[in-house]
């Protein structure tokens, strides 16, 4: 009789331990967690404007037609401008495998205070400034101001880091989008 009760009771603890800690989806004080949907980006295109004449407009375009993995770029363009001059300079980022395409520049800018453009450029021929700012006063990064200096080449790297809930403006955090190195030539 006491061996009874006393596996009733054992029972009853694990049913209790089990159901306590079940998050119910419907309950607004315990929601599913929301998964980081990624984004599918086959086109990066930067777009230069020179600052002091806004009809001299160059490109650089990097298309990734199937996205990350699977087969290469089909377009990679090296990025040329003239040297010292101010670039004002916006990205377009595309998803080519859906129809109509999708602008996922929009996307970006709708969560601007979860995404941050990372520029690095590996020689001393152009500095990039990061001209726009989210809700949080933190850089964006769609749009920027390249300096370029004396003529020369390198490379500039740009990443796209997704960082929810985290983002401080630093690019050490976070989840990359995209991450695409272009060769450049200051002439």
């Amino acid at each position: 009789m006491k061996k009874t009760i006393l596996n009733t009771l054992f029972f009853l603890a694990i049913i209790s331990v089990v159901t306590s800690c079940k998050k119910d989806k419907d309950d607004p004080e315990n929601p599913p967690p929301t998964g980081n949907e990624q984004e599918i980006i086959t086109t990066l295109k930067l777009i230069f404007k020179d600052s002091a004449n806004l009809a001299d407009v160059r490109s650089a375009t990097f298309r990734d037609p199937d996205g990350d993995g699977g087969l290469g770029p089909n377009i990679f363009d090296t990025i040329k401008l003239d040297a010292n001059k101010t670039w004002l300079t916006e990205i377009v980022l595309l998803n080519e495998t859906v129809n109509p395409v999708d602008s996922i520049s929009n996307e970006v800018l709708e969560e601007a205070n979860d995404h941050l453009f990372c520029y690095t450029a590996t020689v001393n021929i152009v500095e990039i400034v990061v001209t726009d700012k989210d809700g949080n006063s933190l850089p964006i990064g769609i749009q920027s101001k390249w300096t370029t200096k004396a003529v020369g080449q390198g490379t500039v790297q740009a990443v796209l880091k997704h960082q929810p809930g985290t983002k401080n403006g630093q690019c050490n955090i976070g989840e990359t989008d995209i991450d695409v190195t272009f060769q450049m030539q200051v002439q």
